[in-house]
């Protein structure tokens, strides 16, 4: 049976890469990378980078392939990503199929948690719905974004008895603003909370050299955090980040 392994690699720092996940590592005969482009190609050398750093036999294989390319253009988004998906459960399939030999296992590193905003396990249930040649998977847990954002600016995740959201920003509402967090916000969602009493702890390439962490009161850092993020953006091609927006604590 051939096997592939999803490792969650941290939300960018090779020291955030867990014991369970060196073993896994160490398991792994080929590893699959998908490139997104020039723009991001320090991403593939952090997974080369964890790979050197903690393999300790030579012999594994690295098969980099170009990721199929999401159409923003499409009226519905949902399509598109659906588009997206199919494309890339082609790809999978391909590479189990041509890239993997039996009884050999197979790696997938993931950035963050393979589980907490990541396609990569839907994908699979396509690939295996789909008729691919038989294969089995494991999930190893990573420290996601949200994790390491939240310890990155030394704060709570959760209020005492409160609950805590997580969604996108174009899935950001007033109702969701008394403690939640926000990933895949490409236009700055929070700017529309501005006149709210609310504070904010917003993060940018977390865990890495490029690492950037603004917090305060939304009304007094919106328009830094939205100046800094486009310069950021522009200057490396690319931005991941996340940010926890709850309401100002009263004082008793």
């Amino acid at each position: 049976m051939k096997t592939l392994l999803l490792i969650g690699m941290g939300s960018g720092d090779p020291q955030q890469i867990t014991v369970q996940a060196i073993q896994a590592l160490n398991r792994t005969s080929v590893f699959f990378v998908l490139d997104k482009g020039k723009t991001t190609d320090d991403l593939v050398r952090l997974r080369l980078e964890i790979c050197e750093r903690y393999i300790r036999e030579p012999g594994y294989r690295v098969v980099q392939v170009r990721d199929p390319k999401r159409d923003s253009t499409t009226l519905s988004y949902t399509q598109g990503v659906e588009d997206w998906h199919e494309q890339r459960a082609e790809l999978f399939a391909r590479l189990i199929e041509d890239e993997l030999g039996e009884g050999e296992c197979g790696a997938f590193l993931l950035w963050g948690e393979p589980a907490l905003y990541d396609s990569t396990l839907r994908i699979l249930d396509r690939v295996r719905a789909n008729g691919c040649t038989a294969f089995d998977y494991e999930v190893i847990p990573g420290i996601s974004s949200v994790q390491a954002l939240v310890a990155r600016h030394r704060v709570a995740l959760n209020d005492i008895g409160q609950p805590i959201r997580i969604t996108t920003g174009r899935r950001l509402v007033a109702e969701d603003l008394d403690n939640v967090v926000v990933m895949l916000d490409a236009h700055c969602a929070f700017q529309a909370f501005v006149h709210e009493d609310l504070d904010i702890y917003w993060g940018a390439y977390i865990g890495t050299a490029d690492e950037i962490l603004i917090a305060g009161k939304l009304a007094d850092v919106c328009e830094q955090i939205r100046q800094t993020r486009e310069q950021a953006r522009l200057r490396k091609g690319w931005i991941m980040d996340t940010y926890l927006l709850r309401r100002s604590a009263k004082p008793h």
